[in-house]
Parts: structure tokens; sequence; C-alpha cells
């Protein structure tokens, strides 16, 4: 069925709408899901509360791409579900790593400038990302957004992991400087 379709039957509060989903797009949310989680379980309860937050979101929103709307709502159920399950220790996960990676970047904010902060280095973010080579711009959005691991990077596109860990790295000091440039990052201690 087409996304169009499927994010009518939302709007006409058509429990369909969740099967569809769910055919459509249950493996592509829970490969985001397993990717922060590595649980089979965990996964699988986020990608249901993936497709119950979109009920809840439409209306009012009206996405015009699905499969983004949904990834989003997925990752970010991920996230949380990942640092209520590990807010006491720090494992060996591949979030952990790759938040490790871009952390020392965005320095940390007081919680009136979170927000404030968050929205510019959104902007500064997607516009880093479409000025990026697209080979190299799916190797970084593979590792950062959907938290894949290095060996996983490799594979699919045929490198080296030594060449996906100098990509990522030649990438994360390019997003550096730019945020140095834009006056969001600033050298701690």
């Amino acid at each position: 069925m087409e996304d169009k379709k499927i994010v009518d039957l939302y709007w006409n509060r058509n429990e369909e709408a969740i099967a569809e989903s769910q055919q459509k797009y249950g493996h592509y949310c829970y490969s985001i899901a397993y990717h922060i989680l590595y649980n089979n379980e965990d996964s699988q309860e986020c990608v249901n509360d993936t497709f119950l937050k979109a009920w809840e979101a439409m209306p009012p929103h009206r996405p015009t791409i699905l499969s983004t709307f949904l990834g989003k709502i997925t990752r970010r159920l991920a996230l949380n579900y990942y640092r209520n399950q590990n807010a006491q220790k720090r494992g060996g996960q591949e979030i952990t790593c790759s938040f490790d990676e871009l952390e020392a970047m965005i320095p940390t904010q007081s919680l009136v400038d979170e927000q404030l902060k968050s929205e510019e280095i959104t902007k500064i973010l997607n516009a880093f990302l479409e000025n990026m080579d697209p080979g190299q711009r799916k190797v970084f959005v593979c590792r950062y957004w959907y938290c894949e691991s290095i060996e996983e990077i490799a594979d699919r596109f045929h490198f080296s992991q030594s060449k996906v860990k100098m990509i990522l790295k030649r990438n994360r000091d390019k997003l550096r400087e730019q945020l140095e440039k834009e006056g969001v990052f600033y050298e701690i201690g």
C-alpha cells in the first residue's frame, strides 16, 4: 500500500493503518531499534510502541515521508529505552561507541540553552550532511543515525574496517571544524 493511503488510514482512525505500517515498515523499524538495543524482545516492543506513537501523532501530523516519520519515532523510543535501561552503567554496545565518538564535539549546555542549541546544531548538521559526498554521508548516517558497527558498515559498503574508521574520523573532524566556525563547539578544559 502507498504511504499516502496508510497515512489516510491513520487520519481516518482505521486500525488497518497499524497492520499496513507493520507489514511495510516493521522490519525497517526493527532494524533501527535493534542496532540501538541489541535485544530482540526490547526491539520488538519498541516497534510496537512506534506504531502506537504514530497512531497518537496522526492527526494532527501528516507526514509526507512515512518511513522517515516512523524511523524517527523508533529511534527516539529506542534511545529513551536504552537510556532508561543503562542509566547506572555504560556498556560496550555500538550505541555507546558511536555516541562516545561524537560526545566531545558538542559541549554540555545548561537546560535553558539546551533547546536553542539543539535546534542550531540540527541546522548545522543538516547543512553538513547535504554538502558531504553521498557515499561518505551513507557511512556517516549508518554509524551515527542507525548505530551500526564498523564491521557492519564495512560489510555493507565492501570497505575495509580501517577505511570506514578513516571516513568517520575525517568527517568528524570536518564536522568539528564546522561547529567551531559556527561558534557551537569550543574546547572544554
